[in-house]
């Protein structure tokens, strides 16, 4: 049996190695950032007693996807040739993938900000929304944006190395450190009104993002990290200054 899974760990003896290990560890947990803002804004519109379950699974789905993903590395792969063409533009299925993903992420925050910023005319489709939403409809939400998230973070795995056992250590990190942080996160976004908001406008941009990738226009990642650390630095900064004043009153 150890002789069988030698040849899959020869890299331990690769500093290398150890070295894009780390690297797409922290990558994959960055990248799970958009796939955990968006958990925690579904949960949170479950009754409390289906939220902790609902992340569990839809997590815990994440997970099973993203290696069976890895165990058809191949055809995942093969998903960046492209099967047709528009006004001289060539689309894969992974453009396709991410244009889909990125239209329902963005159709998802729009509706989301309407409720928030207009609370009156939405009134009764929020209440519906609120108390009808099954956990079974979030769970099926939850993996319709883990496949599209997925599918991204195979293909970025595969840039990274060639190696297939870093590439499953990569992901097993990354979605552990996921479903340790789901709740505290979660928690953090209901008590924190503001930060909704601002979440929203991350999934809003995330959104156009992966739609603008599917159509070949690649934004680097780190410009969008940039803004959403800043942005949330500045609210950060912003409810300090709102305890200051409550202290103070």
């Amino acid at each position: 049996m150890i002789e069988f899974l030698a040849p899959y760990f020869a890299f331990v003896n690769d500093p290398t190695a150890w070295v894009a290990l780390i690297t797409l560890v922290i990558l994959e947990i960055v990248l799970g950032i958009d796939n955990l803002i968006f958990i925690s804004i579904l949960t949170n519109k479950l009754p409390e007693h289906q939220r902790i379950p609902a992340r569990r699974l839809g997590i815990s789905a994440a997970l099973v996807m993203r290696l069976v993903l890895l165990a058809t590395i191949s055809y995942i792969v093969a998903l960046t040739q492209p099967v047709f063409t528009i006004f001289g533009n060539a689309f894969s299925w992974r453009d396709i993938i991410l244009i889909a993903g990125g239209l329902f992420l963005v159709w998802k925050a729009t509706k989301e900000i309407h409720h928030t910023v207009d609370p009156i005319d939405s009134k009764d489709e929020m209440l519906s929304n609120t108390l009808q939403l099954s956990l079974g409809g979030a769970i099926f939400q939850i993996l319709l944006l883990d496949l599209v998230f997925s599918v991204d973070s195979i293909i970025t795995a595969v840039g990274m190395t060639d190696e297939i056992a870093i590439m499953y250590i990569a992901v097993i990190a990354a979605v552990s450190v996921m479903l340790v942080a789901a709740t505290p996160l979660a928690n953090f976004i209901e008590k924190n009104p503001t930060i909704v908001m601002l979440a929203l406008g991350f999934l809003l941009m995330i959104g156009m993002t992966l739609i603008a990738d599917g159509m070949g226009y690649h934004v680097p990642k780190g410009y969008i990290y940039a803004a959403m650390g800043f942005s949330a630095l500045v609210e950060g900064l912003n409810m300090l200054a709102r305890k200051k004043t409550k202290r103070s009153e």
